[in-house]
């Protein structure tokens, strides 16, 4: 029977603009156990703004990680996230279930700004509303993502000689990462900031259920940049400053230069905050959680926090699985919060 089925064990593969991140989880009577981890930087001018340009040398850096990390499934899950995949809640006019298919494909272009022949639609059900004009509809969030970005990363896969069976959205794979370790009130509205190297996903959820997800394209990599430029500084000792690495007759410019960027990154944050309260004016946020290679940035949470007033962490994706006997707890510990999404994506090959 179909519901008696096991899952697949899956690679958690989170392909993003600076390193590949793979993770595998197993299901243990405690909840979850990471079994098997790895990260490898990329080249700079591998992934830009989010598009794979060279699917050769990413396959090489898949494979690499794959050997490193020692993973035995063949199967992948991986995510995409950018300006090329539209996540919105929306009211159609459905009565029932099964009107909502119907009624998607019917309206879907109103609700997306590309050709329907050129994305991939899904949808999850929400529930009964109401529609603008006062009809019975059914609510459901709404997710598009372009064929090409998702066989940009397909793609590779296959040339890396592993095979994607799920193709998740970055802020869904976050939010399952935070489920997995934190517990969901259904009351407490949460916003999830995963801040990586040239992309932050944002998903506000509520109760399991996402309520508001944008990715801007802002990240760590703007700290790097700016080092550089001011300072006249190689990529790598840009990069340990950022990090607090390092200090040196620099370290009085360093500061100021760094709170420029934090406080563009802020800017954004504001932005997506208020463009959920326009949308959802009943709503208010009650934590923030931020994830990604930047939110390890020295002071970033506490100025996020001071800045917006919520109470705001780092978020800790393995807070509640265990680190099995056979994976180095101590780099696991130093990635921490930048292997938030792997985790989540690896979630999709575990039992419930």
């Amino acid at each position: 029977m179909p519901l008696l089925k096991k899952r697949k064990p899956l690679v958690g593969l989170d392909i993003g603009s600076s390193s590949v991140k793979a993770v595998e989880l197993s299901k243990s009577k405690k909840g979850y156990q990471l079994t098997g981890f790895a990260c490898e930087s990329l080249n700079p001018d591998v992934v830009v703004d989010g598009a794979i340009l060279d699917a050769t040398s990413m396959a090489a850096s898949i494979r690499e990680t794959l050997a490193a990390g020692k993973f035995k499934p063949k199967g992948v899950a991986t995510g995409v996230s950018g300006h090329s995949v539209i996540v919105k809640r929306v009211v159609v006019p459905a009565a029932t279930a099964d009107e909502v298919e119907a009624s998607i494909q019917l309206d879907a272009e109103q609700y997306i700004p590309f050709e329907l022949s050129e994305v991939h639609l899904d949808y999850q059900l929400v529930g009964p509303a109401t529609t603008p004009g006062d009809e019975p509809g059914m609510e459901v969030v709404l997710v598009a993502a372009k064929r090409d970005k998702i066989h940009n990363h397909t793609n590779v896969i296959g040339l890396a000689g592993r095979s994607p069976e799920v193709v998740d959205i970055d802020a869904f794979a976050l939010q399952n990462a935070f489920e997995a370790n934190y517990a969901v009130d259904d009351n407490t509205t949460v916003a999830l900031l995963n801040i990586g190297a040239s992309l932050m996903n944002i998903n506000i959820t509520k109760g399991g259920m996402p309520l508001f997800i944008r990715d801007v394209p802002v990240g760590g990599n703007q700290y790097t940049d700016i080092l550089q430029k001011e300072l006249q500084l190689s990529f790598q000792e840009a990069e340990d400053l950022k990090l607090g690495k390092t200090g040196g007759s620099e370290a009085e410019m360093v500061q100021p230069l760094l709170e420029s960027i934090t406080d563009m990154l802020c800017t954004e944050v504001q932005k997506t905050f208020d463009f959920f309260r326009e949308t959802y004016p009943g709503e208010a946020i009650n934590h923030v959680f931020i994830s990604g290679g930047t939110s390890q940035m020295p002071g970033l949470a506490n100025k996020l926090q001071d800045t917006f007033g919520y109470p705001t962490d780092v978020l800790n994706p393995f807070r509640s699985i265990d680190v099995g006997p056979k994976v180095n707890a101590e780099e696991v510990t130093a990635l921490g919060p930048a292997l938030a999404v792997a985790v989540g994506l690896a979630l999709r090959g575990v039992e419930r």
